[in-house]
């Protein structure tokens, strides 16, 4: 008997909704990580990208648990000197929560060309609506 080895061809892609309203960014960050591998499938290989398209909705919803809103930081770097730029996370939800979702799900995939091509099938919405009806995306329960 031989091992099954998926071929990236033959991978069938669906679209799953997340809704991310009252559940803590770094649950619903996880499991948009999982989908988007494609962890979750039989099929799974490292070597291939074999991950479904995620759409996250009610981003500007998620809540942070404990004093991560006050406490925590996004860091970034402009490349020049002293240039170190500091957001606290309660002021990055209330200007940008796709941003900081985009940033939690980003940390949770690899920085290869396989993970930058799951990054791609990631949508995110502050709010309850989306573009994607057409795709018939299924809700995917947390």
């Amino acid at each position: 008997m031989s091992t099954y080895m998926p071929k990236a061809g033959q991978v069938e892609r669906k679209w799953y909704v997340l809704d991310a309203a009252g559940k803590p960014l770094g649950r619903v960050a996880a499991k948009a990580a999982v989908l988007l591998r494609g962890k979750d499938k039989p099929i799974y290989a490292p070597h291939v990208d074999c991950g479904d398209h995620v759409i996250i909705i009610n981003c500007a919803k998620a809540i942070l648990t404990g004093s991560k809103a006050s406490q925590k930081y996004y860091y970034r770097h402009t490349g020049y000197i002293g240039g170190l730029k500091a957001v606290r996370y309660d002021t990055l939800m209330a200007q940008k929560p796709e941003k900081a979702m985009e940033l939690a799900v980003k940390g949770m995939i690899p920085s290869t060309t396989i993970g930058r091509a799951a990054m791609q099938r990631l949508r995110l919405f502050a709010g309850e609506e989306h573009t994607h009806a057409a795709q018939k995306p299924e809700a995917y329960e947390l």
